[in-house]
């Protein structure tokens, strides 16, 4: 059984996995919005929800750990400038994902997940 077994494994590899998370991320925080599976997206939501704390602690040590995961560093910049004035207020919940239609071809489950 898998009770309190929280890691979204993605039928992927380690480093695999960590290599998607780290792009859809870094996506997310771009674009604002992407459409993907809904078990990616719920994988990725924690992920992007401890850059957004990262960026609104502000630190040197939480700067240098945000570039460390997400690729573009013109990126982290940019959300360390923008993080505490957008999301200062809130405590937690950052991101919302909007189910939808499936997808063509194999009908897997999909989902938009955004920044609030």
């Amino acid at each position: 059984m898998r009770h309190r077994r929280r890691v979204h494994k993605l039928g992927k590899p380690a480093d695999q996995r960590r290599a998607l998370l780290r792009a859809l991320t870094t996506e997310l925080i771009r674009h604002g919005r992407i459409t993907t599976t809904t078990v990616r997206a719920k994988a990725v939501r924690s992920e992007a929800e401890k850059m957004i704390t990262l960026a609104k602690n502000g630190s040197l040590a939480a700067r240098r750990e945000a570039l460390g995961y997400i690729y573009d560093k013109q990126l982290v910049h940019a959300l360390f400038e923008q993080a505490p004035s957008r999301y200062g207020s809130r405590t937690g919940g950052y991101t919302r994902i909007l189910h939808t239609v499936p997808r063509r071809g194999d009908n897997a489950e999909m989902a938009i997940i955004e920044l609030v």
